[in-house]
């Protein structure tokens, strides 16, 4: 009966200590926040002429947010130490009886999903009242805010956090399995990720490089302190694992600070005019925020120093005091960054008289494009910048990983990769990024670059292959990229996602669903639609040529025959597509092209209709490629069966055709006597 209590005991103190650090973290947030909302004049009445919610309204609003941000780090933090770097069986039926540890990780997620949920719903109704300059207390109050909340951009996407906080809550409390915490982890990460366009940058007239500088700095801030809080949580259940998966998150520690340091620096840049708007309110808080990064810059180093080679050694006490203090001090620059979020920057955030092109597409309409267009126009888009440029050093690296043991790796491959990726950031860097955001015929040729030109190139790249050959597996119980990437190659999605038609159909069907309803303007309206416009065209291309000519691992290939049938029929409905616009009399988009009124489109039905003529002919040439490359495969597969007959022939003496001509001799002597 005594292991009862024991074991009552340990839980309890568990449950203490998560409760212990993580109101411990939003103390030290709440009072940095009010502090540097009061410095700043953040909480301030507005002045005399403008509507305010009150001082209850001003004075939560930010102490809210905290609470919600911490929560939410805790959540992402916890779930994704659970479903990667907690030891234990990869395809556990269930985590309660085999796996504690990940079953614990579960229930401090349930929780601090909750939290968030609940804390996020609170701040869309302070919100509101914020914008509204309503108070709480008014009798019309909530039925302007149940009308509003899904109009209002910024109200939206914090109803999308709020509910996303509300599945990992319940799914939480419900999984058992690795791949569920998975599936719960991406899911918790939407939720931080959604919050960028409604922050203080959301608004910037430099809309684009201030939303994805704080989606970043969101993602990056979340993971680094919610996985440092989930260590602290978690590390006396983890036993001796603790060195495995502090080593772990230390790896990820460290690209936290880099994306943090990058993103606050692209994010402030936004704001601030030049190095005399440090001395301003803002400016000095951006300091403080630079002070605590240098600081935990510091604890980490000294973490990867001395730290983790200690904790097996006695220094588990050491560990977490330090740990801890690193929790508080990212606590207190959560706090800053909700003050920040309220206070007044240097820079306006929008324009003072700003051109409908510079209202829906957050640039100014570009001049009437000239031949020398192509080589001269551009325009950095960072987000798609860092993306081509980071998979190429990845992919470079992974080469020069396999050549340094001895591996070849195919010239070709690396060439077309990087082919690939230069095309793409060509596409979204230069002319068709800029034009395609204002005339139907450019996106429709930027459309038709990254769906049926960039992802061929990418495809021949083969980087499945590489990154299995070059990923080094994990032996500890603990889930690294290349157990992932073998999950997913092998898992049913993927089996389903693999199947010729299906990818053929999905190709095809996307374009008539997405230009022939509201999609296609809020891509063309919206950052968030323009960043999964990109994406779509890039995975659904990617996907069709593929299950085509790929050589990557993955679902059972169909033969050469079945794959051209497959590409013939799709190219034949691609053209019914463009026919479709060619012969169209109704203007896509729905008004945005008729309000930004480019004047050098003065026929905007023209412009469609040779928009669909270039989807005609442009999806000729990549079709034409591909049937090149399938045939070259179909032919080099049949003769290396041929040689392999021949060498198998060579062994054996051509016993297979030796017994072929004697069963036709025996045959041949059968009807002789039959004749007979």
């Amino acid at each position: 009966m005594s292991s009862v209590p024991r074991a009552f005991s340990s839980a309890e103190r568990r449950t203490s200590l998560t409760i212990g650090v993580t109101v411990g973290v939003v103390a030290v947030g709440l009072v940095s926040s009010l502090l540097a909302a009061r410095f700043s004049g953040a909480v301030a009445a507005p002045p005399p002429g403008i509507t305010d919610a009150g001082p209850v309204v001003r004075a939560a609003l930010p102490l809210v947010r905290v609470v919600s941000d911490v929560a939410a780090a805790l959540t992402l933090g916890v779930l994704l130490l659970a479903a990667t770097m907690v030891p234990g069986a990869t395809r556990a039926a269930s985590a309660a009886p085999g796996e504690p540890r990940r079953a614990l990780a579960l229930k401090v997620a349930t929780g601090a999903a909750f939290v968030w949920a609940l804390a996020a719903a609170v701040g869309v109704v302070l919100t509101f009242a914020d914008a509204a300059g309503m108070p709480l207390s008014e009798p019309t109050f909530g039925a302007q805010l149940l009308a509003s909340a899904w109009s209002i951009d910024t109200l939206r996407v914090m109803v999308l956090s709020a509910m996303a906080a509300f599945v990992v809550a319940t799914g939480a409390a419900l999984a058992t399995t690795r791949a569920a915490t998975v599936a719960l982890t991406v899911v918790a990460l939407f939720g931080v990720l959604v919050l960028a366009p409604a922050g203080h940058a959301g608004g910037s007239s430099d809309h684009e490089t201030a939303v994805n500088a704080l989606g970043a700095h969101l993602v990056g801030v979340s993971l680094w302190l919610g996985g440092l809080l989930g260590l602290v949580v978690l590390r006396r259940s983890l036993g001796d694992s603790l060195r495995v998966v502090a080593r772990r998150y230390s790896s990820l520690a460290l690209w936290c600070f880099v994306i943090v340091g990058i993103s606050g620096v692209m994010s402030a840049s936004t704001r601030l005019s030049g190095w005399q708007d440090l001395t301003t309110d803002y400016g000095l808080l951006v300091l403080v925020k630079v002070v605590a990064l240098v600081a935990l810059g510091a604890a980490g180093w000294w973490h990867r120093r001395a730290m983790l080679e200690r904790i097996d050694a006695g220094g588990r006490r050491a560990f977490a005091r330090l740990a801890v203090g690193e929790t508080l001090v990212m606590g207190a620059a959560v706090g800053i960054a909700t003050a920040l979020a309220r206070t007044a920057p240097p820079v306006p955030e929008t324009e003072s008289d700003p051109s409908a092109a510079l209202a829906l597409t957050g640039f100014p309409a570009p001049p009437a494009p000239t031949a020398m267009s192509w080589l001269t126009a551009w325009r950095v888009e960072w987000l798609f910048l860092a993306v081509g440029l980071l998979a190429i050093g990845l992919y470079v690296a992974g080469v020069v990983r396999l050549r340094r043991r001895g591996d070849a790796w195919p010239v070709l491959r690396t060439v077309t990769w990087v082919i690939g990726w230069l095309l793409f950031l060509y596409a979204t860097n230069g002319v068709l990024g800029i034009y395609g955001r204002v005339a139907f015929s450019w996106h429709m040729t930027l459309h038709m670059f990254e769906a049926m030109v960039v992802p061929i190139f990418l495809v021949l790249g083969a980087p499945v292959t590489l990154a299995l050959r070059t990923l080094r597996p994990r032996h500890d119980g603990t889930l690294g990229p290349r157990e992932m990437v073998l999950g997913i190659v092998h898992s049913r999605f993927m089996a389903v996602l693999g199947n010729p038609v299906f990818a053929a159909a999905f190709f095809f069907m996307s374009l008539v669903v997405f230009y022939w309803t509201g999609l296609f303007e809020l891509a063309l309206t919206t950052h968030t639609g323009h960043l999964l416009m990109t994406a779509h065209f890039m995975v659904t291309g990617y996907l069709f040529a593929w299950v085509l000519v790929g050589v990557d691992p993955g679902p059972k290939r169909w033969s050469p025959a079945l794959r051209l049938i497959v590409l013939f029929a799709t190219i034949a409905f691609h053209a019914f597509f463009g026919v479709a616009m060619i012969t169209g009399t109704t203007v896509l988009g729905g008004d945005f092209f008729e309000t930004i009124d480019i004047p050098w489109v003065p026929d905007r039905l023209a412009d469609q209709r040779f928009g669909g003529g270039v989807a005609w002919a442009i999806g000729e040439l990549p079709a034409l490629l591909l049937a090149l490359i399938v045939a070259m495969q179909w032919f080099r597969s049949d003769r290396a069966e041929s040689v392999r007959a021949d060498r198998k022939a060579d062994r054996d003496g051509d016993a297979e055709l030796t017994a072929y001509n004697d069963r036709l001799a025996q045959l041949a002597d059968r009807d002789d006597r039959t004749k007979a």
